[in-house]
């Protein structure tokens, strides 16, 4: 039966023939320049499960974001969360209390963001006076958030309309083996960075 994944599965002993999924790599390279280009010294990040390729991905670009300028990541700035709201709040909890003392957060998706804005708070800390925040994801939450959440935007309908035409055009009548297309990922620049 065909089958048209969204999303690169994070195991090759998976195979997924006809895929669509998004730049994550790219798009966490682009979030984490944004904080060094705005001025921020101590860039942490909050990844997303490592058994994932999305979490992978991200992590791998904020690595090369940092190394493309130049600065070594200190590990505890490096904190794993689960994608989830209460995940990013008790990795949150986890960086500061591990002694990074972050200026600025790249969060792998936005729900952890959300997450840790709300642990930030109740250290008594503000977004982004304190600690500047990117997201990634670009969901209805980044932009009513408190303050609205500067992330990376993923082409989710585009994503959809790719898959499909995938399935109709490719995988259906068998044109080709297999085809994975990367959806390229931008930048929103909003109030926490």
């Amino acid at each position: 039966m065909p089958v048209v994944h969204g999303g690169r599965p994070y195991s090759e002993a998976q195979p997924a023939p006809f895929c669509v999924d998004i730049d994550n790599l790219d798009g966490a390279r682009v979030a984490t320049r944004h904080l060094l280009d705005s001025g921020y010294a101590r860039i942490a990040t909050i990844t997303g499960p490592q058994d994932m390729n999305a979490g992978v991905e991200r992590l791998r670009g904020y690595r090369e974001g940092m190394a493309a300028a130049g600065r070594e990541v200190d590990e505890r700035l490096v904190v794993q969360g689960d994608f989830s709201v209460e995940g990013g709040a008790e990795a949150m909890a986890r960086l500061l209390d591990q002694g990074g003392e972050p200026d600025a957060v790249f969060a792998a998706s936005d729900m952890m963001a959300v997450g840790a804005i709300r642990a930030l708070r109740e250290r008594g800390l503000s977004v982004p006076g304190d600690v500047a925040l990117v997201g990634f994801d670009d969901t209805l939450m980044a932009r009513h958030s408190d303050p609205s959440l500067t992330t990376v935007h993923q082409p989710t309908v585009q994503m959809g309309q790719e898959m499909a035409r995938l399935l109709v055009d490719v995988a259906i009548p068998r044109t080709a083996e297999a085809e994975t297309i990367l959806l390229d990922t931008r930048l929103v620049v909003r109030d926490s960075a």
